[in-house]
Order: C-alpha cells, then sequence, then structure tokens
C-alpha cells in the first residue's frame, strides 16, 4: 500500500501505476503568454481512469470558457490563433474562480474515489499550461488544490520517445490519432487528443514489458 494513501476506499488500480499520482489531462486557452498578466480564457480537463488489464482510457471531460479576470491583458495575436472573442454573448463564461473550483472539485473527487494521494498535470508543455493553472490559483485564492504544484508529465516529451515527434499534432497522427486542424487550439479538443495520446504511450509501454499491474507496488 503507499503511504498516505486513505484506507477507507478500495484502491483503483491506477493509484498503483504512478506511485499514488491521478494523472489529469489539462489544456488552457489563454490571451498571451505571461500567467501573471494575461487572460485564461478557456479551461478543459480529461479525467484519465484504468480497467482491470491495466490500460488507461480517457473517462470524463470537464471544461469551462472563462471570462478574463479584471485588468487582464488580451493580445491580439494570441486571438487570431485560437479564435476565441472573449466577450461573445453566447460563450457563456464563468469567472475564474468558479471556473476553476468546478473542475477542482470534481478531480478532488476521482482523486478521493480511486484512492489516489493527488492528482498530476499532464500536458504537452506542461511549463506553460501548469504556469497558468498556478497563477488563476494563486490570484483567486483557491485553497484545496488537487494538483502537484510543479510534477507534471510532458506529452511533448513522451512523444519524441515514442514517435519522434514533438509537436502534439504530429505525435497523434504518429500514434493512429486522428487530428482535424479545423478544431486545434480549442481547448476541449486540445486536451482530449493529448489525453488519447498520453493514453496510447502508457499502454503501448505496457505492451512492451515495461509495466505489470501489481496491488503491491
Amino acid at each position: 500500500m503507499l503511504p498516505g494513501m486513505n484506507d477507507t476506499v478500495r484502491k483503483s488500480p491506477i493509484a498503483y501505476r504512478f506511485r499514488g499520482f491521478l494523472p489529469v489531462v489539462v489544456d488552457l486557452e489563454t490571451g498571451g503568454f505571461n500567467a501573471r498578466t494575461d487572460a485564461l480564457l478557456e479551461i478543459a480537463a480529461v479525467i484519465v481512469r484504468m480497467d482491470n488489464d491495466g490500460r488507461l482510457y480517457p473517462a470524463r471531460t470537464l471544461a469551462h470558457h472563462v471570462e478574463p479576470f479584471p485588468g487582464a491583458n488580451i493580445e491580439p495575436e494570441s486571438l487570431k490563433v485560437n479564435g476565441i472573442d472573449p466577450y461573445h454573448p453566447f460563450r457563456m463564461a464563468l469567472p475564474e474562480t468558479e471556473a476553476l473550483s468546478n473542475i477542482l472539485r470534481e478531480v478532488r473527487r476521482e482523486v478521493r474515489e480511486t484512492g489516489c494521494t493527488r492528482a498530476v498535470m499532464v500536458a504537452h508543455n506542461p511549463i506553460f499550461d501548469l504556469g497558468f493553472f498556478n497563477a488563476a490559483i494563486e490570484r483567486n485564492d483557491i485553497k484545496r488544490n488537487p494538483f502537484h504544484p510543479f510534477s507534471s508529465f510532458d506529452t511533448a516529451t513522451l512523444g519524441g520517445l515514442a514517435y519522434g515527434q514533438t509537436v502534439l499534432a504530429r505525435a497523434a497522427q504518429a500514434a493512429g490519432i486522428e487530428w482535424d486542424m479545423r478544431e486545434a487550439h480549442s481547448a476541449i479538443y486540445d486536451a482530449e487528443r493529448t489525453a488519447e495520446l498520453f493514453c496510447r504511450i502508457v499502454n503501448q509501454w505496457k505492451d512492451f514489458g515495461g509495466w505489470v499491474p501489481s496491488s503491491a507496488d
């Protein structure tokens, strides 16, 4: 049994795979590259689960459009890439605090129900997403953050290892995952494709004999 894990719940197989960490795939769309000053505009998180054979699969997507925080900087060039109109009346965007709290509540529930110790962010080049995520957590004074503050899994690195590709679209295509450029740069689309890529690489490693499920790890 892993130290510090909740003994009152039956451990899911995934609780033994990553040293008690629950991988959650995250993608953010923003109004620039500066996590402290630029707006967070979209957030999507994909819950990853493991079946009884030790294979990962994307299980559930959580997502919100986000209102720019007061005084947020928004770079026009960033909006040209992601195609977001931050003030469109039909975005149904939520304030940062509400959007983050909704997603974190569900991640905490998954951590608790699987018997994991905390969540770990999976992202493509996570230094960007984790930086914006942590800045938003701090800005909104959110205390119950289940994510590890600095550890992460990087699908750019994993894609380079498995397929020789570090760009998300190319790594996904090399893995046999369908890619639609018209849908790219949406937080939901990119998070779901990243989750597929992560699961495929981890499962492939298992198929090569790199990890065997065990409740005694």
